[in-house]
């Protein structure tokens, strides 16, 4: 019952950071809807993991999925939707949080500077992505 109530959790946190991602889109904060976008991939990475028995806390969820695929621990039909996620999983880890939230230290870029609408769309539609594709696979697995 735990278990099941943490995953709920993760996507109730990746449904309101997409509500986010989405008004602040709307409002042209760029920045911010990116910064709520990579949010909203992180945490269903991470409620997909939570399915498998994976903590929580671990770091970089595209690893260790990449990983259930590698020894046969999901389905094919589980798989084929896992790799749907990874590029979000890839593109939106460390460096592209380091981005949002500093910028670019070495060329004094601030985020700002950095983050325009183009991001804006691409990150936003990684988002709806990953909170649909994530949630086809908790149906599968539940």
């Amino acid at each position: 019952m735990g278990l099941k109530r943490s995953v709920e959790y993760r996507f109730e946190l990746a449904r309101g950071f997409l509500n986010e991602a989405e008004l602040d889109y709307s409002l042209k904060r760029w920045r911010a809807s990116v910064a709520a976008s990579i949010l909203v991939v992180e945490n269903t990475g991470l409620a997909v993991l939570m399915l498998f028995g994976v903590s929580s806390f671990a770091h970089k969820p595209g690893v260790h999925l990449s990983q259930l695929i590698h020894e046969g621990t999901v389905s094919d039909d589980v798989a084929a939707l896992v790799h749907e996620l990874l590029p979000a999983l890839d593109k939106y880890d460390s460096y592209q949080k380091m981005l949002v939230k500093y910028g670019d230290e070495s060329s004094f870029k601030l985020p700002w500077e950095l983050i325009h609408e183009q991001e804006g769309v691409m990150a936003l539609e990684s988002a709806r992505k990953c909170i649909r594709v994530s949630s086809e696979i908790a149906k599968l697995v539940q």
